[in-house]
């Protein structure tokens, strides 16, 4: 799994119990996905469709650093999947994971768009072409 964003856990994302607050969080994951997708789709038109079972596994507090690890499953017709695990940076425990995250390419109209894409770009790669 690639790790590709660090989050600094700040005052204004606590929860009451002065932990990092779920849904701030998946806020984050949600992001991650979303500009992840988007680039490897090479669509901006590119929304969330389902997110699986999400695991909480621990907690963070204020000023932990948490990192947003992204693994592709699989690429569908229209849609993206992705596996997901967020860990605190510094301990390396794994905070929350998600199995399975559907991320789908739209048209202009709000439907599905068949991508073409069979596998992982990197942006280098396409420069060369």
């Amino acid at each position: 799994m690639r790790f590709h964003t660090r989050k600094w856990v700040k005052p204004g994302d606590m929860n009451p119990n002065r932990t990092l607050f779920g849904g701030r969080l998946l806020e984050w994951i949600d992001e991650e996905c979303a500009l992840y997708s988007i680039i490897q789709l090479e669509n901006p038109k590119t929304v969330t469709k389902f997110m699986s079972e999400i695991d909480f596994r621990s907690s963070a507090k204020e000023g932990d650093i948490v990192e947003i690890g992204i693994e592709v499953v699989k690429f569908g017709r229209a849609s993206l999947t992705l596996q997901c695990e967020v860990r605190n940076k510094m301990t390396r425990e794994t905070i929350i994971t998600i199995d399975k995250i559907v991320m789908v390419s739209l048209d202009e109209n709000g439907k599905p768009k068949p991508h073409g894409k069979t596998k992982i770009e990197f942006v280098k790669d396409r420069l060369e072409k």
